[in-house]
């Protein structure tokens, strides 16, 4: 993909948080009908990390954006936009990019969050770049961060097990090297999918009562057998495509950043585009699914363990609830 702008926007620094308290398949085994070898088999996670009750997101979500500034060497006042990609707010308004912003003294940018569950942050790297590559910003940070335990029904054992509490994200600059950064991305929605993955209460359609909190409606609802369908074919689809659009052959990427839903998803996704799974980032395992953080925080720990360097193709690929899915390629230029 051409850009139009004469800058493309690369990934400068970047940072990531997950919060101290583990919380294993043992902790569900004790009182639901499931087992640590149950919930490992089907999904690849062995643990997650759950915020204190007096902990919101901004909390992760500020911890995430002072590593990346600390990595980079700047401080919150030299950014210019600040996007926090997230499905549980700390308030419906003001927004948690407000919230983020203060607490870290960002006094010079403005800033939204995205809603778009699972594809977030793909969502906002996308939003952030193009603002970069038309020389309308020069630093952005994007944070992806949520607080899943907040709206987890802890009796559903097809729901509660997956979920897991995280930030992370990257700082965004422009460079003049048009062959680094990020090059293309594709995205999607389809809103027929709503019915598989939703929180039916909490806004303007359900808002909250005493029925709508009797009814469990603020927590997440799932049909597990069709999301998993969809996320395989929705994610193999854009990664095959961005790489067939960008002449790219499974020896020329690097690394697949899958969102980290279900480890069978991710190795379908690497099986349709021929990739082995030694280049598919992976953390689920550690963290679960922590939604808008799951992709930034591969980034991160695989940046911090020297596995990225500079001119490496990676592939970022996300399915989330409404549905959303897309695709990202970044040529690494750090």
């Amino acid at each position: 993909m051409s850009n139009k702008g004469p800058f493309n926007a690369y990934i400068s620094a970047a940072g990531h948080f997950f919060p101290d308290k583990i919380i294993d398949n043992n902790f569900f085994a004790d009182y639901l009908n499931t087992s640590d070898d149950w919930i490992t088999t089907r999904t690849g996670i062995s643990q997650r990390r759950y915020l204190d009750k007096d902990q919101p997101t901004s909390y992760a979500a500020v911890k995430a954006a002072q590593m990346i500034l600390e990595n980079r060497g700047i401080s919150a006042a030299e950014i210019d936009l600040l996007i926090v990609t997230t499905v549980t707010p700390d308030m419906f308004y003001p927004s948690t990019a407000c919230r983020v912003a203060d607490k870290i003294g960002a006094k010079n940018c403005w800033g939204y969050d995205i809603s778009a569950a699972c594809s977030g942050f793909i969502f906002g790297i996308a939003t952030g770049a193009a603002l970069i590559e038309n020389g309308v910003h020069k630093k952005v940070l994007i944070i992806g961060a949520d607080k899943m335990s907040s709206i987890l029904n802890m009796e559903d054992r097809n729901t509660c097990v997956l979920f897991g509490d995280g930030a992370a994200g990257v700082l965004l600059e422009p460079t003049e090297d048009k062959s680094l950064g990020v090059v293309d991305h594709i995205l999607r929605i389809d809103g027929s999918g709503e019915k598989f993955l939703y929180q039916p209460g909490g806004g303007s359609l359900y808002p909250p009562t005493h029925e709508t909190v009797e009814k469990k409606m603020h927590f997440v609802h799932q049909e597990g057998k069709n999301v998993f369908k969809e996320a395989v074919k929705g994610m193999a689809d854009v990664s095959v495509e961005i790489m067939e659009r960008n002449n790219l052959n499974a020896g020329d990427v690097a690394f697949l950043v899958p969102h980290q839903a279900n480890l069978r998803i991710i190795q379908a996704t690497a099986e349709r585009m021929g990739i082995g799974m030694e280049k598919v980032m992976v953390n689920i395992n550690k963290y679960g699914n922590t939604t808008s953080a799951t992709i930034p925080s591969c980034i991160s720990e695989y940046f911090y363990d020297g596995k990225l360097k500079k001119g490496d193709n990676i592939i970022l690929a996300s399915f989330g609830a409404g549905f959303t899915w897309g695709s990202v390629l970044v040529k690494w230029a750090i």
